[in-house]
């Protein structure tokens, strides 16, 4: 067994931040597996402030992009620049060369400003001209986005959805918890203390690759991730004009990444089938396609993947190492 050193650093962010547990949960197995997190809520939740807090207490380099319709590519990832004394072009490196990139309201910059992050979050290098730039280690997206305002706002293109591990709606908290934000935002927030360096995560990571994962999990993921493209393979055809496309093989390789990070953040060296099923609403949800007739018949991502998902039997044992 093995202890959850991220613990620290989730009670300092919890600190600033009420509820949001399951956002906080999150965004940290994110940064153990190295994945990008998509979180989407509705104004006032504090998505913004959750990744700043985090940010603030792992310590490294951190850039908030407010992502605008008149941004361009190079406002991002960098551009040449052309010096008439010397006569030679200089590179200038954009705000993605940092170790947590907050995308702050990334569906609100066209696609073509979206798509300048599809390099840099799959292969953690950007190409300007003939030159390539690696960027930091550790390297992690966290972009919000607002579902509820169409006027100004571009539908993130499906190769950019598909680079992130996750995608987290966050929802309204509760009375209880509504009352301890008003009574907080009446004092001055507290800044968040730095509790992990980046050199930390990365070791960390080298110790969640050492959890174990039974073959009968990355079975379980496949079968999930495949009745998503063939629900009648699981006893649910009628499911199947609801969907135009499935989710990719990046899925099953975030379910299973991801169960073994969450693994680690609850103190096991080994996967459960739970870990998987926790995981896959969000790892699954923007990865679908709906068709037209889901949406005719007010159908969303979560209502079709919870009747797949349940048609997917569980392993009944897996064995330790």
């Amino acid at each position: 067994m093995t202890t959850n050193p991220l613990e620290p650093v989730l009670f300092e962010v919890k600190r600033i931040i009420v509820g949001q547990d399951v956002l906080l949960e999150r965004m940290a197995v994110a940064m153990l597996a190295g994945g990008h997190l998509l979180v989407e809520g509705v104004p006032g939740l504090a998505k913004t402030l959750a990744v700043k807090s985090l940010a603030g207490a792992i310590g490294g380099q951190f850039q908030r992009i407010q992502f605008t319709p008149d941004l361009v590519p190079a406002d991002l990832v960098g551009t040449r620049v052309y010096h008439q004394h010397s006569g030679e072009f200089e590179t200038t490196l954009g705000p993605v060369f940092t170790n947590l990139l907050l995308a702050d309201e990334i569906n609100r910059a066209p696609a073509k400003v979206q798509s300048a992050l599809l390099e840099v979050m799959q292969e953690r290098q950007v190409t300007i001209g003939r030159e390539t730039f690696p960027v930091p280690e550790p390297f992690l997206v966290m972009a919000t986005q607002n579902p509820i305002e169409s006027d100004g706002t571009y539908p993130l293109p499906e190769a950019q959805v598909d680079r992130f591990m996750m995608k987290v709606v966050v929802g309204y908290p509760s009375v209880a918890e509504e009352h301890a934000i008003v009574q907080r935002a009446l004092y001055a927030a507290d800044r968040p203390q730095v509790m992990l360096s980046p050199d930390d995560l990365i070791r960390m990571r080298a110790s969640v690759e050492q959890t174990y994962v039974d073959p009968s999990i990355v079975d379980y993921a496949v079968r999930l991730v495949t009745a998503t493209r063939s629900p009648e393979s699981v006893g649910q055809a009628d499911l199947q004009r609801y969907l135009t496309y499935g989710a990719s093989p990046r899925a099953t390789i975030a379910l299973v990444l991801g169960a073994r990070a969450l693994a680690f953040l609850r103190g096991r060296d080994y996967v459960l089938p739970y870990d998987v099923d926790e995981l896959a609403l969000d790892v699954l949800r923007h990865r679908i396609v709906l068709s037209y007739e889901a949406l005719a018949d007010d159908l969303g991502a979560d209502d079709l993947l919870v009747r797949v998902l349940r048609a997917v039997p569980s392993p009944d044992v897996v064995l330790q190492p």
